[in-house]
């Protein structure tokens, strides 16, 4: 049994990450971390430096906090031995994620960096016929509205909050995981409001080997999500990976679906690697992001107010 501490409970720890061990007889709630929430039959601490400091018997944390703030929490976590998950996108920048990796790796400890969609039940069946079928381009629409799935999030439009990449790099974290060559960035367009400092849209052209791949996140979409990638392959074949990796078509027959599998995908990975003592913390789709905005150009739009 790992005993585990939730570190920020807001709506993503709530939402997934609570459902998610309370299905999981792998894993107890052991702690949560938190200045604001309480738990009925849970000890709630304000800090972690707080929890460590009274002795709690944790074994493992999953930190839920906006990105701006994990990187401390996770030095700490790993420096007391614990196993850390870290929610998307694992840190602020690419360099604090580097050294998270370093430091686990020199303490022995665990570091799981989790890529939600990567579990998404179609993305193997994706990554199946991609490898049965060279891709000559894909297209990548991520379109969704950020009142109904941030609402009150004002760390998204704060530097290190990703603005737009916060949803679009699932769309990243799929196409590094199905496209068998490296993904990199060739160009970016950013549009990003007056009164905010991070990009409400995006469009991005990629390339993976000879694929090129066109991409277009939106925060301001209006009606039902599109979380979509469709890939055409060199011999005309076509696959449409959408509801965010949840179905999959191909060659424009009925789709396939599975049941969602994401956040109970990544605990049941994340209890596979503390019983074997190994990290998993791919730095692809934050590098993906990084790279966007040192090439991209930058589009002023009109300011938005969530």
């Amino acid at each position: 049994m790992i005993r585990l501490a939730i570190i920020g409970l807001g709506k993503i720890a709530r939402d997934q990450h609570l459902p998610a061990i309370a299905a999981n007889p792998g894993f107890e709630l052991a702690a949560i971390v938190s200045r604001s929430a309480s738990m009925s039959n849970v000890p709630v601490f304000d800090t972690i430096d707080a929890m460590i400091a009274a002795g709690a018997d944790v074994d493992a944390v999953a930190i839920c906090t906006p990105p701006q703030v994990r990187g401390p929490i996770a030095r700490a976590s790993i420096d007391a031995g614990m196993a850390v998950m870290l929610e998307k996108p694992p840190a602020a920048t690419l360099a604090e994620f580097e050294d998270l990796r370093r430091r686990a790796a020199q303490a022995g400890t665990v570091l799981f960096a989790t890529w939600h969609s990567r579990h998404a039940a179609m993305v193997s069946a994706a990554r199946d016929w991609i490898a049965a079928n060279p891709v000559g381009d894909v297209t990548v629409r991520w379109r969704e509205d950020v009142r109904k799935w941030h609402p009150g999030q004002q760390w998204l439009w704060q530097p290190g909050g990703l603005g737009v990449f916060d949803p679009g790099i699932n769309a990243l974290s799929i196409l590094t995981a199905i496209l068998p060559d490296p993904v990199w960035v060739e160009g970016a367009v950013l549009s990003r409001p007056e009164n905010c400092q991070t990009p409400i849209a995006a469009a991005l052209d990629l390339r993976s080997g000879a694929t090129r791949i066109s991409a277009d996140f939106d925060f301001r979409e209006q009606g039902d999500e599109c979380w979509s990638i469709t890939a055409h392959a060199a011999h005309g074949g076509r696959m449409v990976l959408d509801q965010g990796g949840a179905r999959l078509a191909i060659d424009g027959g009925a789709p396939r679906s599975g049941a969602e599998a994401e956040y109970p995908g990544l605990y049941a990975r994340f209890a596979e690697l503390v019983a074997n003592g190994v990290s998993d913390a791919d730095p692809a789709p934050l590098r993906l992001v990084a790279d966007a905005f040192m090439v991209a150009r930058t589009e002023r739009v009109e300011a938005f107010i969530e």
